[in-house]
């Protein structure tokens, strides 16, 4: 070892230490430190300011066209037309001072429901002067569950985010009860346009600013995402993923803003701010409460994205300070490179060589420090390499060829894996009844088939008799082999109880499936992990008496003629659940030009989209309404290419089976 002169960390110690003396780094950091506190203290203000002006600028427009709704509601014309609807004197009174209040309605439009008849009354601009219903209120439409909801809640309003489906508008509804003393008479209010509303009071240009707006709960009623907006909130609690709580990320900072909340409802006239994540970034958050609506009017500001300071000064600064940095940085590499790095980079051209095989290598020059040291055991390194390289290349010669000879079993045992599987989905498709289908349905239907593997847990069934048949579709648990394995079993339970019971008993039939795999499978000692249950629905068609008899366990029958789409759901038990589920029968008359649809969970559940969410029953619905009408391939054709384009990159995650059928 060297003993005299500079050794290598002695040049190491000194290039740091003169480039240390140097650099203003240090500097750097606490100025920047200082910088960040500054643009905080403008940050929480700027947010605070903002959130006033936006809370002002929605509490004028909307307190007042609630105040005209609920004076439209709390008006003696109303009552009194409502408690004699008939009375076309009163209705024409009731009318012509609507009139009025419809002028000066921000959203030049107004509406009415009845409780007693049901009728909903709208007149906008295009329509103001409408007597009669626009269409009736029904307890079962989903689409109609707003108006329920509110006759059964004690506060005099609410205020809603809807998508109407009757009038195909998404609007901020303002509900108000009308009351004649303890009777409730109907609903009365208006509207505002959703994308109106959120370009006036929720859309802003700024960079790294938010604005949003929180009902009571905390749903969120405007967004500039309008995902995120929670659809019907009168009538159905918000998901989570449409609260702004669902958008934090630990329950911690859920808690902060419960209690942020509850400051601002007890300080109206203050704004409550709290630090969070949100959209994975700190961001700062300001909320103020307005009382007259119960809303909150929240704003999200990222302080490294919005601009809170004047950043003129502030990036002359930062090119000073990196400029200086520089030469500093270069100063050191020089001195590095100098005492340093040439002598090593030497040493490094000597173990490239080495590396490709090289053993002659070519070492630096001897030196009186560490490095002279290093290139001596380099050398013997080497020498050391070269011998264990020969012994190791004779043995991995020999342990390439014992690889080559297993990946040849392999690949042999591989392809008769595949074969079965590929004749094990060749006999589930032969058990399908596509050629029954198509001899007696012809092109009055269509059928969605596709297996998440070769093969898969998914089929349909098909059985005629005379003017009468029946089909329906069965999702079994599990995918590839074993849910293949699983339809075997699921299809001989079926024949067996459709034999038994005929096939005009849907119900009676999942009743005696349920039993007969039940007996299949109670002496089999099955892992708690392996599901036996399957989804199935049934429907039997009477061609003579001219109706449908429906029967599902989880499966529902949906139904379209391109104006409507509805649903006849099933029971929320599957066959050979852990409880027994009790199924019944759903007759319905069978109405020409009404396409209906069977369809697997394997649809509803793919991911896909933006946000990579589930395809969902909503949206499935519309597709239905949107093709109801086109010819049957075409509709196939249409809903596989829908779901195509939503599925994107996601894969598949499920079996997918649909099956649809129709009469002229």
């Amino acid at each position: 070892m060297a003993t005299w002169g500079f050794g290598l960390r002695a040049k190491s110690m000194l290039a740091l230490i003169l480039a240390c003396l140097l650099s203003l780094i240090p500097a750097g950091l606490i100025g920047w430190q200082i910088l960040d506190s500054v643009r905080n203290h403008f940050g929480e203000a700027f947010a605070r300011n903002f959130t006033l002006l936006k809370r002002q600028s929605i509490l004028a427009p909307i307190s007042r066209d609630l105040a005209l709704s609920r004076r439209l509601a709390d008006s003696e014309v109303t009552k009194q037309w409502l408690r004699a609807e008939d009375d076309q004197d009163k209705r024409a009174l009731f009318f012509k001072e609507a009139e009025g209040y419809r002028q000066d309605f921000r959203g030049r439009s107004y509406f009415l429901a009845s409780a007693t008849s049901q009728g909903f009354y709208i007149n906008d601009e295009q329509n103001a002067h409408s007597t009669t219903p626009h269409h009736y209120l029904k307890q079962e439409e989903p689409g109609d569950s707003w108006f329920f909801s509110t006759l059964k809640q004690t506060a005099p309003y609410n205020i809603n985010v809807n998508y109407d489906i009757h009038l195909q508008i998404t609007q901020v509804w303002l509900n108000i009860l009308i009351r004649d003393g303890d009777q409730i008479l109907g609903v009365a209010g208006t509207g505002l346009d959703l994308s109106t509303f959120l370009k006036e009071f929720i859309a802003t240009p700024d960079a790294g600013i938010t604005p949003m707006i929180l009902d009571e709960d905390g749903a969120i009623q405007a967004h500039r995402n309008a995902a995120l907006i929670a659809i019907n909130q009168a009538a159905a609690k918000a998901k989570t993923e449409q609260t702004l709580a669902g958008q934090l990320s630990t329950p911690q900072e859920q808690a902060e803003l419960s209690a942020a909340m509850s400051k601002a409802r007890q300080n109206p006239e203050g704004v409550s701010t709290l630090q969070i994540h949100l959209d994975g970034k700190p961001q700062l958050l300001a909320l103020a409460y307005i009382p007259e609506l119960k809303w909150f009017v929240v704003t999200a500001v990222d302080l490294k994205a919005a601009q809170v300071l004047d950043r003129r000064w502030l990036n002359t600064a930062v090119i000073a300070l990196v400029l200086l940095i520089g030469v500093l940085l270069l100063a050191f590499g020089y001195a590095v490179d100098r005492l340093m790095l040439r002598p090593i980079r030497k040493l490094q051209q000597s173990a490239s060589a080495l590396a490709q095989g090289n053993f002659q290598v070519n070492l630096p020059p001897p030196s009186r420090d560490e490095l002279g040291d290093l290139s001596q055991a380099f050398g013997v390194m080497a020498e050391q390499i070269r011998n264990n390289t020969e012994e190791l290349e004779a043995k991995v010669q020999a342990r390439t060829q014992a690889l080559e000879q297993a990946n040849e079993e392999m690949q042999r045992a591989h392809k008769q894996i595949n074969d079965s599987i590929d004749y094990a989905s060749l006999i589930q498709r032969a058990i399908l009844p596509d050629q029954q289908l198509t001899q007696l349905l012809g092109p009055h239907h269509f059928v969605l088939w596709r297996p998440r593997d070769v093969v898969g847990g998914d089929f349909y069934i098909f059985r005629s008799e005379e003017q009468s048949y029946m089909v329906g579709v069965v999702d079994c648990a599990g995918h590839g082999v074993p849910g293949a394995l699983m339809t075997m079993l699921a299809r001989a339970a079926l024949d067996h109880a459709m034999t038994e019971e005929g096939i005009g008993a849907p119900a009676a039939i999942l009743t005696r499936t349920d039993s007969t795999m039940r007996g299949m499978l109670q002496h089999c000692n099955l892992p708690r992990a392996i599901a036996t249950n399957m989804d199935v629905g049934l429907v039997y068609v009477d061609r003579t008496r001219g109706l449908l008899r429906f029967a599902g366990a989880k499966i529902g029958l949906y139904w379209s003629d391109g104006l409507e789409v509805g649903e006849f759901k099933g029971t929320r038990r599957a066959i050979g659940d852990r409880k027994v589920g009790l199924y019944s029968d759903t007759e319905i008359p069978l109405r020409p030009g009404i396409t209906y649809y069977l369809a697997t969970d394997g649809f509803l559940d793919q991911a896909g989209g933006e946000l990579g969410f589930g395809f969902g029953n909503t949206r499935f619905a519309q597709l239905l309404l949107s093709h109801a009408r086109l010819p049957m391939a075409e509709q196939a054709s249409a809903l596989d290419k829908a779901l195509e384009a939503y599925r994107g990159e996601c894969p598949q995650r499920d079996d997918i089976t649909v099956l649809s059928f129709r009469f002229d």
